[in-house]
């Protein structure tokens, strides 16, 4: 049944819950962000060898073990659980996407063996200063120059932009839309980390001054890259999001038995019940539309990205609800800086406008269903 785990992917999730729950703990995650890279090398090294969650949905000719979206899905179930603080979702699901989607094997064959084991982190420069993802947002030149394009101009909003080694840049040449790698440590590029809301997950601004690219794929033809990219990174998102709604909704619960008011446990008052089934609905409707997004992308349902379009909006909805909730039914401590509540909340709302806001993604499933116009 389309949605349903297999008994392999709840074997792949519990390994992944138990790895996360002795090395990213509430306390590991606080200690990771206040550092300059943002995470932890020693367990994401573990991730690599150990438990190979970083060349799972890698193909198997360029080192990977050709797994998809479904078990992307279950993987960032479990880090949003734990609000793992990590490249992931930048290198694993959208450097790895985009240069397999690109169809440069060249490129595939150089770069994706080294993402796979762990030994170098990519990321997708999209987002520009009017923070558009579609492909009237992308303002950045680039010039042919010999063997190589010379990039110039600026992204924003880059995930894990500090810390990523390459950097698939989407850029506009006179053809159109098309992808080039460009080297972190080019002397052209300039990496300048952002303060965020969401400590957890960090971006960076990329200033590109005659950078050297190397062109992926077709000039002119990166946008349908790009384009695939943002679907699977947004079902992976979704299902990262309920991970968090599914972790904040057993933390509500746990408070509300301990918790007594007039002698009695909250969680018996009518008020917080309500609020509570509220949290557990929204849950069972975000899992749904997020699994059935992944399971519709790991048979090739054509209709994919109108489920991408869905699972986004239905889950950011549905995260940023229930950390507010989390917050007021957890009282006074609720409110604090020491109690992991905010840690979600922030992220929560990180999540939100990432890839696109809900109103984004309506708009653009209303356009694919043929209920609105095309812009």
């Amino acid at each position: 049944m389309r949605g349903v785990l297999t008994e392999e992917q709840e074997q792949l999730g519990a390994a992944v819950r138990a790895l996360l729950a002795e090395k990213s703990s509430e306390a590991a995650v606080r200690k990771s962000i206040e550092t300059a890279e943002g995470y932890d090398r020693e367990l994401w090294a573990m991730m690599a060898d150990q438990m190979g969650l970083l060349s799972l949905a890698i193909p198997e000719q360029f080192g990977g073990d050709g797994y998809g979206s479904e078990e992307i899905g279950v993987v960032m179930h479990e880090m949003g659980r734990a609000l793992y603080c990590g490249p992931y979702l930048s290198s694993v699901v959208m450097f790895a996407t985009a240069l397999a989607a690109a169809g440069d094997d060249d490129a595939s064959a150089r770069y994706l063996p080294a993402i796979a084991s762990g030994s170098t982190i990519g990321t997708v420069a999209l987002t520009e200063d009017k923070e558009s993802w579609g492909p009237e947002g992308v303002t950045l030149t680039a010039r042919a120059d010999g063997s190589t394009y010379t990039l110039t101009g600026s992204k924003t909003h880059v995930i894990d932009g500090h810390i990523a080694e390459m950097v698939l840049v989407v850029g506009r040449t006179d053809a159109g839309v098309s992808l080039f790698l460009v080297d972190a440590g080019d002397p052209g590029l300039t990496r300048t980390p952002l303060p965020t809301l969401d400590r957890t997950r960090r971006q960076a601004t990329l200033v590109f001054d005659g950078a050297r690219g190397r062109l992926v794929g077709s000039d002119g033809d990166g946008w349908a890259a790009v384009a695939r990219t943002l679907d699977v990174a947004t079902i992976a998102l979704a299902n990262e999001q309920v991970g968090g709604i599914e972790r904040v909704l057993d933390m509500t619960v746990q408070y509300a038995k301990e918790r007594t008011q007039f002698g009695r446990p909250i969680g018996s008052f009518q008020a917080v019940k309500h609020k509570c089934a509220d949290m557990l609905v929204a849950l069972e409707s975000a899992k749904s539309t997020a699994r059935l997004a992944a399971a519709a992308d790991a048979g090739g349902d054509p209709g994919v990205s109108a489920l991408a379009d869905l699972s986004k909006a239905v889950c950011s909805e549905a995260y940023s609800k229930a950390t507010s909730e989390t917050i007021q039914l957890h009282g006074g401590i609720g409110f604090t800086w020491e109690h992991p509540a905010h840690l979600y909340f922030k992220r929560a709302r990180s999540s939100e406008v990432l890839f696109g806001g809900p109103s984004h993604h309506r708009r653009l499933l209303g356009e694919r269903v043929g209920l609105l116009p095309v812009r």
